[in-house]
């Protein structure tokens, strides 16, 4: 490798030792890198590469002075999906920590590098991980044009021809058919993996498509397993938690986030995440503890949520601080002003501000704002976790006998919208718990939603398919619940020999699946568009770019 391989090239050394970070540095310099940027703990790398982006990063595992290690940055980079494809991200590291960052290695990182090492070591390395760039080059142009079909064939040809980096390309490839909701395809691929290699982002994989295509199940016999052989493998804990989420096991889906956050503790997601499930069911200490702790890793992080905000501010509204309510309210401002186009920002701020006037007992203006925001609850981007929020608002109203005369109404309104699986009707009800009338109507409305498929379907034993679909459909359209929707949509499929006007009836279900993706009905904690656990980072593909 000569010098002008890196030449204009930037870099990134992150090292707590200012010896080696000086020695990389000089080594970068003189293979050719026109800038090479200096970071000598965790928090300062990862404001770096959130707001810059790098050709080249060379970063140690190890901090024995820092919170954290170079692994657990460079998992929450691409679980953000921070980390561009064309960013070369070697790992230095001890043989002691050898099987850690290999384990690594099989997700986001190029490559790395055990010490002792050499210069020409280094070029070689970073000369390989851009070799692979090179030959994958026609997959990730097609991700970023989003034409997401050719892109998974090609990975797919790849894979079968046994090309170079066939086992990588086939990893972009199940998580591009993950995304494209053909999960029987994706399983069949991860399955051929462990064939060829039995890896544990493969077998993963496998959990995740069952997961996706509704076998929670399933999914959690296939994570056992998978832990019973790799206990340490963090992405596999959250995977378990989502499945534990799903059959309603919450006290589970805990403990096995607590594992993934104990795996690693300065992961501002996994704590968001931990903390948020902890909030929902009931643990306030224990959400408090594992929230906080977030916002003082990561509140200027591209990786922290600003629902964490909200729940710490509803805590702060429960014990009466308002000056701890207003800091909550302060921070998502400033993050709003980041990103003032953000319509689910502006929901969560406006939250808050309703939580600090009710602290204040300015009863007229917090009247105004829910009743302007209960307006608002069959509109298109009013999604769970706003129904949560809302409920606990209005709960916390109640609680101060504060009346509101629509209440029962728009509450049963935000129910029969919301309340689609019995995971989710429980989140939805915890919610509610500062008062426990409400808690117990949400929790009934599930069942009232159930009714009415129950009875939609009583025309199919009938003989009457259509009226069953027409029936389900008068639902759907009335509730926007994405049981019903999907209800609808199952029935008509099934019988669709026998109805002379099933097109025209497919476009209005259809309508209805692509406004509310009821196709993607999953309890998702905390902000449903960041990256999977166990999943691959893909630049320019996002939820709604592969909707229909």
């Amino acid at each position: 490798m000569t010098p002008c391989d890196l030449y204009d090239a930037t870099a990134l050394v992150v090292d707590g030792n200012p010896t080696s970070r000086s020695i990389l540095v000089a080594q970068l310099r003189d293979l050719g890198a026109r800038t090479v940027a200096q970071a000598s703990r965790i928090a300062d790398a990862r404001r770096q590469l959130e707001f810059r982006t790098f050709d080249v990063v060379v970063c140690e595992q190890n901090f024995p002075n820092d919170s954290g290690t170079g692994q657990e940055l460079l998992d929450d980079l691409r679980r953000a999906g921070l980390l561009p494809f064309a960013t070369v991200f070697i790992m230095v590291t001890a043989e002691a920590s050898y099987a850690r960052v290999a384990e690594a290695a099989e997700s986001a990182l190029d490559s790395y590098l055990l010490k002792p090492y050499t210069a020409s070591q280094l070029a070689s390395r970073i000369a390989q991980a851009r070799h692979r760039k090179a030959v994958l080059k026609d997959i990730f142009a097609a991700v970023e044009a989003q034409d997401f079909e050719r892109a998974a064939q090609l990975c797919l040809q790849r894979f079968q021809q046994r090309g170079d980096y066939w086992l990588y390309a086939a990893r972009v490839g199940a998580e591009l058919l993950l995304r494209l909701h053909r999960y029987d395809e994706a399983q069949r691929l991860y399955e051929a993996v462990i064939e060829a290699k039995a890896l544990p982002w493969a077998r993963l994989g496998v959990a995740r498509a069952q997961l996706d295509a509704g076998q929670p199940q399933r999914a959690g016999a296939t994570l056992q397993a998978l832990l019973d052989s790799e206990p340490n493998y963090a992405d596999a804990y959250d995977v378990m938690g989502r499945a534990q989420i799903e059959q309603g096991n919450f006290d589970a889906a805990l403990a096995a986030y607590k594992i993934a956050t104990d795996l690693t503790p300065y992961s501002i997601s996994r704590l968001q995440r931990h903390g948020m499930l902890a909030h929902y069911c009931g643990q306030r200490e224990l959400a408090e503890q594992l929230l906080a702790r977030s916002v003082r890793l990561g509140l200027d992080s591209k990786m922290f949520d600003a629902q964490t905000l909200v729940l710490l501010g509803f805590m702060r509204l429960e014990a009466g601080d308002f000056k701890g309510l207003q800091r909550c309210l302060d921070d998502a401002l400033r993050i709003l002003e980041r990103h003032p186009k953000s319509a689910r920002l502006q929901r969560l701020v406006q939250m808050l501000e309703i939580a600090g006037l009710l602290l204040q007992a300015q009863v007229a203006h917090v009247l105004q704002r829910l009743r302007a925001m209960m307006a608002t609850i069959l509109d298109e981007d009013f999604d769970f976790e706003a129904a949560c929020n809302l409920a606990t608002l209005l709960a916390f109203t109640a609680a101060r006998a504060i009346q509101i005369d629509e209440v029962q109404e728009r509450l049963t309104v935000l129910g029969r919208r919301f309340c689609t699986t019995k995971a989710l009707t429980a989140l939805l009800a915890q919610a509610a718990a500062a008062h426990p009338p409400y808690a117990e109507r949400l929790s009934a409305l599930y069942h009232e939603v159930l009714g009415l498929v129950e009875q939609a379907m009583r025309q199919v034993l009938a003989g009457q398919p259509r009226a069953a679909v027409l029936e389900l459909l008068a639902h759907a359209e009335a509730t926007c619940n994405t049981k019903i929707i999907e209800s609808a949509w199952g029935t008509l499929k099934r019988y669709e020999a026998r109805i002379d006007d099933a097109a025209e009836l497919a476009e209005r279900i259809q309508a209805l699946r692509s406004r509310y993706h009821s196709w993607a009905n999953r309890p998702v904690i905390g902000d449903k568009a960041a990256r999977q656990s166990g999943g691959v980072s893909l630049r320019g593909m996002d939820v709604k770019s592969v909707e229909g």
